[in-house]
């Protein structure tokens, strides 16, 4: 039976789910198991459809296969690679904010964060006047490439991004055999049980070690991505308590806030506002940013949601910065009484938003998300 091996690794990655510590209602195990059949989705795409000696680019994640606590202002795109084979990456530059590229030595596991070889933005490419550009690279060791476009405004023109071998490009794979389908399905539910694994194990590394409540200072994100600094922490509140996150406009290109959930995951951010970028977040007079996050309304524009979740993990990330970051440009937060928050916000009048225009934001989210991720 082909498929055995898979079956038996679903299984497996079930019992891992239904089995995580932190499951408190009926509602955290659905998540997980909705979170669970997007990781299936993945990875049998990328088992079935990668070639070792014909790469393509694959979505990992996305706003319905989430793993890493995935950004909702980036669109990620990677393959496999091997050693000694020259690669070209061609494409065409939009008008997204940034455009990195990584090669990770290795994969991620439930006990290893592997190393970064090579990591810039697109600021290092040579691109031409029509935004066309073409990178050329032979890895020493077996590496995975990732790239990640980054958008601060979610109306921004995407790119477009392709990857060949040139020792193979013209050529064809081999047909199928059946020995090929069997490996390719035991490769599927193999990745699928160390990707449960891995992000389990990922904020525990983190984020669970920190002070509830406390955001960190900005600090180069682990995993040697260019020029990106990011602030994190994880929250524990009441449905009458909210989170006022306070920090200073940026002078980075691209700024982004998130809420996830226990499950290393972002929260809806289609049909939700839980995450904000430079662009969506209301800025006041004295050039602060002032985000309240609670699981009730407290009829603030910056309002993210946190749809039920009395715990989960905060993410700040900035991105294309052209000096090192320091703790006065990073967050502060305060737990108060929901019914607190109009006190807390100096310029509560000019926050306030109504009913109408909060519905018009979420389809504007809907609407640009379909355009640019969806598909």
């Amino acid at each position: 039976m082909f498929t055995q091996s898979f079956v038996d690794a679903v299984a497996e990655a079930e019992r891992l789910v239904a089995a995580a510590p932190f499951i408190e209602t009926e509602a955290d195990l659905l998540e997980g198991l909705q979170y669970l059949a997007g990781c299936i989705a993945s990875c049998t795409h990328v088992a079935f459809d990668f070639d070792k000696d014909h790469p393509f680019l694959h979505s990992g994640t996305g706003p319905f296969e989430k793993m890493g606590l995935d950004n909702p202002d980036t669109m990620y795109f990677g393959t496999r690679v091997q050693p000694g084979h020259e690669y070209v990456v061609t494409g065409r530059r939009g008008t997204t904010t940034d455009v990195s590229f990584q090669l990770l030595g290795g994969e991620y596991t439930d006990a290893n964060v592997p190393d970064s070889e090579t990591a810039f933005d697109d600021r290092k490419l040579d691109i031409a006047a029509d935004g066309t550009f073409e990178w050329r690279f032979t890895p020493a060791t077996p590496a995975q490439l990732v790239i990640r476009e980054v958008y601060n405004d979610w109306s921004a023109q995407r790119g477009t991004f392709a990857i060949s071998r040139t020792d193979t490009a013209g050529t064809a794979p081999e047909p199928l055999t059946r020995e090929l389908i069997e490996k390719r399905y035991a490769v599927a539910g193999k990745q699928l049980v160390q990707r449960v694994k891995t992000w389990l194990q990922f904020p525990k590394w983190f984020y669970d070690n920190l002070p509830v409540n406390t955001l960190t200072a900005p600090r180069l994100t682990p995993g040697g991505l260019a020029t990106q600094y990011s602030s994190v922490g994880h929250y524990d509140m009441t449905p009458d308590q909210a989170m006022v996150i306070t920090l200073p406009v940026s002078d980075a290109p691209y700024l982004g806030f998130q809420l996830g959930s226990l499950w290393y995951i972002s929260l809806d951010y289609i049909n939700h506002q839980t995450s904000l970028n430079g662009t969506q977040a209301q800025a006041d007079p004295d050039g602060k940013i002032r985000i309240v996050v609670s699981e009730n309304n407290p009829g603030v524009t910056n309002w993210c949601e946190t749809l039920g979740h009395a715990k989960g993990y905060l993410q700040f990330r900035w991105q294309r910065v052209s000096r090192e970051l320091t703790a006065e440009d990073g967050p502060t937060c305060e737990v108060v009484g929901l019914d607190e928050v109009a006190s807390k916000l100096p310029f509560y009048e000019t926050n306030k938003i109504s009913e109408e225009d909060w519905r018009a934001r979420i389809a504007l989210r809907q609407r640009l998300i379909g355009e640019r991720m969806v598909g």
